[in-house]
């Protein structure tokens, strides 16, 4: 009796440009128009960043790349499982064929190319000694407050970080309250529910601007309710100190909009002051109650089940800053504060030229490094670049980078590890978010990585420069 013959093996065929190529159609997990592709700064040159597939984060990679040749068109993505999903762009996809047919197609080894082109990715490195330089050393830690600053009415103002969920972006689409005051803006959707938005600026009796560009909602919790603050812009962040933060005198306690006011911080040494207003007491019940009883019974409930429950890890917060067009995210426990770009820096001889100098922070002397140069080697090209100061441990150091936009609140389930993409600056993104309207991923830089990264990257290049100057 003849012998079964053997199952064929199928071949996935595609294209590269003009060539037509085969991978096992056993590793295809499935086939996709290119997707919204995050580009990951100095990653691996075949690596084209990653994108959201079926709610899984993936490495998309150029298979002529990968092959050593230019890219062409790129009109669809193969994912293919290798020990997790990765994602192939080509140029177009043919068929399957069995083995009999695949003789006139040249397959290639999907592993073997991305193991080349993906090196695996090293342990990181213990936290060094660190990068800044401080004026007092060994001075005892001081307890601080951090602040949120914005514009409202041609002043600055601030919260206490701990009461802000977040701060968005205005959106041109905003359901208005019929019969409301000028306190009352309107209604939003956010994060699965209805957020009701009203004007800080009409709240403390100063003239209301017209919405921008630069328009940021600050979303607060008032009693049981989360409500969105509409400001003129977003200033910075800033971690102060308790001794420089005062009560409101007296006199001032009047019971009008200045009753507000819960604090008044000396910013600069006393040269500025800045505001520090009481969430609990921005709203007359007046005003709650006319906003509430313009949402329907079912909007309330949604508001109130969307309503994060503090102390249980489900939302974390996220600065968002930009460099180029790419937005990035860094941890907001890890920033100290964001400061604009002082009109001179003190040059660090011999320094790389993505250091551009040192400037002193509260008594601190730090460097300033362009993320831009270092991401994209090219310099800042901000209207108005924001220098974040970030600081673990001991390691300390400002990062220029070309705008700060908002601090995003995400859920858990809307964070993802970064897939392993392999060595270089790839090493500082750890994990990857998907953002609430937004078709793409933002990448979450590593704080620690992005500190020891910018001292090994200093203490080499300064290393190098002595070599060569050496005798």
């Amino acid at each position: 009796m003849a012998s079964a013959p053997a199952l064929s093996e199928q071949t996935l065929t595609f294209s590269v440009g003009e060539r037509r190529l085969g991978l096992p159609a056993s590793i295809v997990l499935e086939v996709a128009p290119v997707p919204r592709i995050a580009r990951v700064p100095h990653a691996p040159p075949a690596l084209l960043g990653v994108a959201s597939l079926r709610g899984a984060v993936v490495p998309v990679l150029s298979v002529a790349r990968l092959l050593g040749e230019a890219d062409g068109a790129m009109e669809r993505v193969v994912v293919v499982d290798l020990d997790g999903p990765v994602g192939l762009a080509v140029t177009g996809v043919s068929h399957v064929v069995d083995d009999r047919e695949a003789d006139a197609v040249a397959r290639i080894d999907v592993a073997a190319l991305v193991a080349r082109a993906i090196p695996a990715r090293p342990q990181r490195r213990a936290a060094g000694s660190g990068i800044a330089v401080s004026d007092v050393a060994g001075t005892a830690q001081t307890e601080t407050v951090a602040l949120v600053a914005f514009a409202v009415g041609g002043q600055d103002f601030a919260l206490p970080l701990a009461t802000i969920g977040e701060v968005m972006r205005l959106p041109p689409e905003i359901a208005r309250m019929p019969h409301a005051d000028g306190v009352v803006v309107g209604t939003i959707a956010a994060r699965g529910a209805v957020l009701p938005l009203l004007s800080l600026a009409a709240l403390l009796a100063l003239p209301v601007q017209p919405a921008t560009a630069r328009s940021r909602i600050v979303v607060v919790r008032i009693g049981a309710h989360r409500v969105g603050m509409v400001v003129d812009a977003m200033r910075s962040i800033a971690r102060v100190p308790e001794s420089e933060i005062d009560p409101v005198p007296q006199a001032l306690n009047r019971g009008g909009p200045e009753a507000r006011i819960q604090a008044i911080c000396r910013m600069e040494g006393g040269g500025r002051l800045l505001s520090v207003l009481a969430p609990d007491q921005l709203l007359r019940e007046d005003i709650t109650a006319r906003l509430l009883q313009g949402l329907s019974g079912d909007e309330q409930e949604m508001t109130d089940a969307a309503t994060p429950t503090r102390g249980h890890g489900e939302d974390e917060r996220f600065l968002l800053f930009r460099i180029g067009e790419d937005t990035f995210g860094l941890p907001i426990a890890a920033v100290q504060e964001i400061v604009p770009l002082p009109p001179r820096l003190t040059p660090l001889p011999k320094a790389p030229d993505f250091v551009l100098g040192v400037m002193t922070v509260r008594g601190q002397v730090i460097p300033v490094i362009d993320q831009s140069r270092r991401f994209h080697g090219t310099p800042t090209a901000g209207a108005k670049p924001r220098v974040i100061v970030v600081q673990i441990g001991t390691l300390t150091a400002g990062f220029l980078v070309d705008a700060v936009s908002e601090v995003a609140q995400v859920a858990a389930a809307e964070l993802r590890d970064a897939p392993e993409l392999g060595t270089g600056g790839a090493r500082v993104f750890d994990r990857v978010a998907a953002l609430d309207g937004r078709d793409a991923l933002v990448l979450i830089v590593s704080p620690q990585e992005l500190l020891d990264r910018a001292e090994r990257d200093l203490l080499a290049s300064l290393g190098r420069k002595a070599a060569k100057t050496a005798p």
